[in-house]
């Protein structure tokens, strides 16, 4: 069996453009993967067509040796862009390996530890009592772990107006009462999407009973190891930290000093399967969980419930959309797993049990578009 073609695909879908790649070969199998590299999927399709020159005509069972000459063939390795793109490769060399031995992928990795995905749930809401009357909605649909955000999403249009210091305030107010209304049964945390620096964390943290939080994630940017060792030693509310890491060595720094208490590994920007399996282990070596980042469509989804099927360190995967709507995803993609019982069942399928409707998307518009920009008051831009 030979790679004969490697398709890339990015079209609109929904509320953001989806990346996919299909690798085909001359038995007619054929795989999917997916790249989560939102807002700059030119950039890996671009990176795509350079894979391509060097795997059509290689055998693509050798999933590690492919992954490390995508990794390793260029003087400048890694990256987000190279990354995400050898990324959706892995996932496609994944499923297309094991539709070939007519397994499902988790049986690639070692088989499976579990049944069935646990899940967490996440509001939008804005800060206030909607925010409130929302948790309180998924807490009595059988949620047993909840995710608020900042409630401040911003707009793409324009920038819109975010000040830290004033946001701590509203957020550290709300939280405490979330606290209170759910209970102490639930567990919660929030996400900050790196918006803060580390004596506003500090300060966001001190302002609320101790145990309002099971987990803040993402407080302030992960360039900075050395800024969340800081952190780590001024709060005792756990970190889920990761999804913006592209490889092992991005995670290594904060596995190694136990910076980190969830890994929120990314597996279609985190390198795919290969390497996100390897970052699994790293975290375990620590005694840290993997809590995965799961934001795209149904593919990124499906490889990500085979990945938590078959690692022991598992917390929850996300539950994508926030708002709830797969009209679009129904379209597109055949056989999308869906939640039963707060939970996503292992898919015993061939390969990642998920197919797309390639008809349908060939001639679907790609659209130019950019996250939300955040500016303080005094113009300056801060972290969306």
């Amino acid at each position: 069996m030979k790679i004969t073609n490697i398709k890339a695909y990015g079209f609109w879908a929904g509320f953001r453009n989806v990346c996919l790649v299909k690798v085909e070969t001359d038995s007619g199998i054929y795989g999917w993967g997916e790249s989560g590299l939102s807002g700059r999927e030119k950039a890996v399709i671009g990176a795509i067509e350079h894979f391509k020159q060097f795997l059509i005509g290689k055998d693509p069972k050798q999933i590690g040796a492919l992954w490390q000459e995508m990794y390793r063939g260029q003087y400048f390795e890694g990256g987000r862009v190279l990354a995400a793109a050898i990324a959706a490769v892995d996932i496609a060399l994944h499923d297309l390996v094991a539709k070939s031995l007519g397994v499902p992928v988790y049986q690639l990795l070692g088989g499976k530890q579990r049944n069935e995905i646990p899940l967490f749930a996440t509001s939008i809401k804005p800060m206030g009592q909607e925010l409130i009357d929302d948790l309180l909605v998924l807490k009595n649909a059988g949620w047993k772990v909840l995710r608020a955000t900042t409630g401040e999403h911003g707009n793409a249009e324009a920038p819109s107006t975010f000040e830290p210091r004033e946001s701590v305030a509203e957020v550290a107010k709300w939280m405490t009462i979330a606290r209170q209304a759910l209970g102490t049964e639930i567990t919660l945390g929030i996400d900050y999407h790196h918006r803060l620096s580390v004596p506003e964390t500090v300060s966001f943290i001190d302002r609320m009973p101790t145990g309002t939080l099971d987990f803040i994630e993402e407080p302030i940017r992960d360039e900075s190891p050395a800024a969340y060792q800081t952190l780590r030693q001024m709060v005792n509310t756990p970190f889920a930290i990761g999804e913006e890491f592209t490889s092992k060595w991005d995670f290594s720094h904060y596995t190694q000093s136990a910076l980190t208490n969830f890994g929120r590994v990314d597996i279609c920007n985190a390198g795919g399967l290969t390497e996100s399996m390897k970052i699994a282990a790293l975290c375990e070596l620590h005694y840290i969980d993997m809590m995965p980042h799961n934001p795209l469509s149904p593919l990124c989804t499906a490889a990500s419930v085979h990945y938590c099927a078959a690692i022991s360190n598992l917390s929850w995967l996300e539950l994508p959309p926030y708002d709830g709507s797969m009209e679009d995803y129904d379209k597109y993609f055949i056989n999308r797993p869906l939640v039963e019982g707060n939970v996503l069942k292992v898919n015993d399928a061939p390969g990642l049990g998920v197919d797309v409707n390639e008809e349908l998307i060939q001639n679907l518009t790609f659209k130019f578009w950019e996250t939300p920009r955040l500016c303080k008051k005094d113009g300056s831009f801060t972290n969306w």
